[in-house]
């Protein structure tokens, strides 16, 4: 049984589909990533992705071209991030609760919908054609390349946007005007409002981004991923996001690293589901039990960070020949 396992975990097509399951993940990460920069918590991730993938399926159905349905998704994940601004900022709700209450909708209200503008109930299987799918991308030269082709080459558009939105996301973060105001208002907001820094505009504009880039890992999943809506089909990955942004401390590289991690784990359930003498429940366990250890050693990490960055502030302040 293990050898039948390595053997499937160290092929070309195990790393594909490691990529291929990520691109979601990654997408919410970098969008929880945004908006905690910015001193907010888009717990609401997971009814975001939800409500954007069916809008996605439906406006692409709608217009029979997939990419006008990205791009209805992506306005939909602003439009509901910006709501959960609303709330939190202006008439100050708890932004925890509201996300809460957007993951509700998520769960409950899509489907509700589904039937008012479909009569469909759980999932739209029958509605999609192939102008309604992301397509994929096959690299130039890459593609001949032996292994590494078979690795990189044949994604979805918008798995190799997904990576390239770490690096954007990197440089609107630290090279641009906005990156610094989002920082400064994360960090300090009372400062950043005395040098003049509109404190609620730039946590609007953080939320906007992070819906955003949630509505692009929902749309991901039903135009390409699951080739239609489903209802429950993302599956806890906004809440493994979540999870991917403390583990990568915050940072985009290091939530892409987080979310390829949560990816490898995936994968591997998915391998081990049809493989003989494993419980199914164990298997399903294995994304979870990984989120779950590696916020453990997250926590383990920062925890050890702060004692040593306490040691060396006391050995700083004490006086000569005195040792705290």
């Amino acid at each position: 049984m293990w050898e039948q396992l390595f053997e499937m975990i160290f092929k070309p097509d195990f790393l594909f589909s490691v990529i291929r399951i990520t691109s979601p993940i990654l997408f919410a990460a970098l969008a929880a990533v945004v908006a905690e920069k910015a001193g907010v918590t888009n717990i609401g991730l997971e009814g975001i992705m939800s409500i954007t993938a069916l809008f996605g399926t439906l406006i692409s159905y709608w217009t029979q071209s997939w990419a006008v349905g990205v791009l209805g998704a992506l306005i939909v994940g602003i439009a509901l991030a910006l709501l959960l601004g609303f709330f939190a900022l202006k008439l100050k709700t708890d932004i925890i609760l509201g996300g809460i209450a957007l993951n509700m909708i998520g769960g409950g209200g899509t489907i509700f919908l589904l039937y008012l503008f479909t009569g469909l109930r759980g999932n739209t299987g029958e509605l999609t054609t192939p102008e309604m799918l992301i397509p994929q991308v096959n690299i130039p030269l890459l593609k001949d390349i032996p292994v590494v082709g078979e690795i990189l080459s044949g994604h979805s558009l918008l798995t190799y946007i997904a990576f390239f939105m770490v690096f954007l996301t990197w440089l609107m973060l630290y090279k641009t005007s906005l990156g610094l105001n989002i920082r400064a208002v994360g960090e300090n907001q009372n400062a950043a409002d005395s040098v003049g820094v509109s404190v609620v505009r730039i946590k609007y504009i953080a939320l906007g981004i992070s819906g955003a880039l949630a509505g692009l890992g929902g749309a991901y999943m039903s135009m390409y991923y699951s080739r239609s809506w489903n209802s429950g089909m993302i599956a806890g990955r906004g809440f493994i996001a979540l999870a991917a942004q403390a583990m990568g401390q915050g940072e985009p590289t290091g939530s892409m690293w987080s979310s390829l991690l949560f990816g490898l784990a995936n994968a591997l359930k998915n391998k081990m589901e049809g493989m003989q003498g494993m419980s199914s429940y164990l298997v399903a366990s294995i994304p979870y039990v990984v989120t779950v250890l590696g916020l453990v050693i997250y926590a383990v990490a920062t925890i050890r960070r702060v004692k040593k960055t306490r040691r060396a502030q006391n050995a700083m302040t004490a006086p000569a020949g005195e040792e705290k």
